[in-house]
């Protein structure tokens, strides 16, 4: 969060007191929406951990899913260099957008964000029935099963490499992750935990 000495410091002046805000979401990196603050609305973002944005067209204060339940649940706030734009990190209850997507830029989508779809659409396969798909099939099947699982696609990943086959280590390097994916749910794990270890071995 910024200090109120960094609020301060922001050039209001230079923005006409609406300081354009990008949401961004703080795992899967995607875009979300923009909007604009004035310092009321930000400091109200500050202390209710809830995005909230000067509306232009409303004329007040507006926190974002007030009316859809939708909110924007703040993680991390940091403004540009020039100090006139702030880069909002958030965890979305819902879509985004008043269309239903999950970005007001849909279709927009990087690679990364992909896998952090995968991981959602798995994790919702915990709670299914077993003949609806293989994912939920593996889950019933039990903790050991899925890591043999993980142990096999390793080894044949692993094989892919020593031969050169691109096309193959691709498809193996696939089913592994995958299949990891689903062993570090099954432990109640997901894939911001290990980059978060991954991160504190970086600077240890």
């Amino acid at each position: 969060m910024l200090t109120p000495e960094a609020i301060t410091a922001l050039d209001w002046e230079k923005t006409d007191n609406l300081i354009p805000a990008v949401i961004q979401h703080a795992v899967s990196g995607e875009v979300l929406m923009l909007g604009y603050m004035n310092q009321e609305a930000l400091m109200q973002t500050q202390q209710s951990g809830k995005v909230t944005f000067w509306s232009r067209s409303k004329q007040r204060l507006w926190t974002k899913g007030e009316s859809s339940g939708h909110f924007l649940t703040v993680k991390q706030i940091t403004a540009d260099c020039d100090r006139d734009s702030l880069l909002i990190l958030a965890l979305p209850h819902g879509p985004t957008c008043h269309n239903g997507t999950s970005s007001c830029f849909s279709p927009a989508e990087t690679e990364w964000q992909f896998l952090w779809q995968l991981e959602q659409l798995l994790a919702s396969r915990k709670s299914a029935d077993p003949s609806s798909s293989y994912t939920a099939s593996l889950y019933a099947s039990g903790t050991k099963r899925i890591a043999q699982k993980v142990g096999e696609e390793g080894v044949e990943t692993a094989l892919a490499a020593t031969v050169n086959d691109r096309e193959e280590l691709t498809n193996e390097a696939s089913d592994l992750l995958y299949h990891l994916i689903v062993l570090l749910q099954d432990q109640d794990l997901d894939l911001s935990a290990i980059i978060t270890n991954l991160r504190q071995r970086h600077q240890s």
